[in-house]
């Protein structure tokens, strides 16, 4: 394999003001530092870092300027997009200087050139609502900027997954308007990800021809359960984590998820003989 790009891909990490945790027991601030670190520590270090979402919790700016500061170790260019939980006006606003917002005060959608993946960034979010929305605004959006260069290895990257995971509460402030965006996306076959957020766990589907896939949180992550009809919505402390999606020319793209910590190891595997 000759890799030619890495993106990073960090979400939901639900950052509060200095000395806040969420939930009375999430550090998530700490979290996101260890993620960060971690990040800059990589051999190859990625070309680039997407967060997809629920970057901070209740969309203020002292959120975001924690954000900001937790954020700014990272080398290479870093692109948001909104979560439910974030404030365009209040992002716009802090990151000004993030040249590749669109100007104005509409949706947060952009384009990423000069890589060997093209990047398009989707603004899912509804102000008020927990799900997500691609109403014909959006589609039409998403349809010409898709229609710009057809060859070219695409990615996707929006908060809110288009398909059902099974974990009920969590589809049920899911994505409207996902068929179309399907019938969307399956006229162009060099689609190569959809990468989302919002479930706080790594998921994968096929979808209209391509891959979609949710990436793990940076803090806490959302309890696997599959039940028909759950009574509550559960989170656990399982590992935090991101993801890495590794490019290559001739193979294409590769997902692995790392899981943000110190573990014992890296460890040689024994030979054969020492079994």
């Amino acid at each position: 394999m000759t890799i030619s790009m890495v993106v990073a891909q960090i979400s939901d990490m639900h950052v509060l003001e200095e000395g806040r945790l969420l939930f009375r027991r999430v550090d998530t601030a700490t979290l996101l530092a260890r993620a960060v670190e971690q990040i800059v520590c990589m051999t190859p270090r990625p070309d680039v870092v997407v967060a997809t979402g629920d970057l901070v919790n209740a969309g203020g700016p002292g959120e975001y300027r924690r954000l900001r500061q937790l954020l700014a170790p990272l080398p290479m260019p870093v692109y948001l997009i909104p979560g439910n939980h974030d404030s365009r006006e209040k992002m716009r606003a802090e990151f000004a200087d993030h040249d590749y917002f669109p100007r104005g005060d509409g949706f947060l959608h952009y384009v990423v050139d000069g890589f060997p993946v093209r990047l398009i960034a989707l603004d899912t979010i509804v102000p008020g609502h927990d799900g997500g929305l691609m109403c014909d605004e959006r589609l039409a959006w998403l349809d010409a900027r898709l229609a710009e260069q057809p060859g070219r290895p695409t990615v996707i990257f929006m908060h809110h997954p288009p398909f059902p995971t099974g974990i009920r509460r969590m589809d049920g402030i899911g994505l409207g308007g996902a068929d179309r965006m399907g019938q969307i996306v399956a006229r162009h076959p060099n689609v190569e990800r959809i990468l989302c957020g919002h479930l706080h766990r790594p998921i994968e589907a096929r979808w209209h021809g391509t891959l979609v896939r949710t990436a793990p949180s940076t803090a806490h992550q959302v309890s696997l359960d599959l039940a028909e009809k759950p009574e509550f919505l559960m989170f656990a402390m399982e590992p935090p984590a991101f993801l890495l999606h590794v490019w290559d020319e001739a193979f294409g793209l590769v997902t692995h998820t790392s899981y943000v910590g110190h573990f014992p190891g890296p460890y040689r595997f024994r030979e054969a003989t020492d079994a």
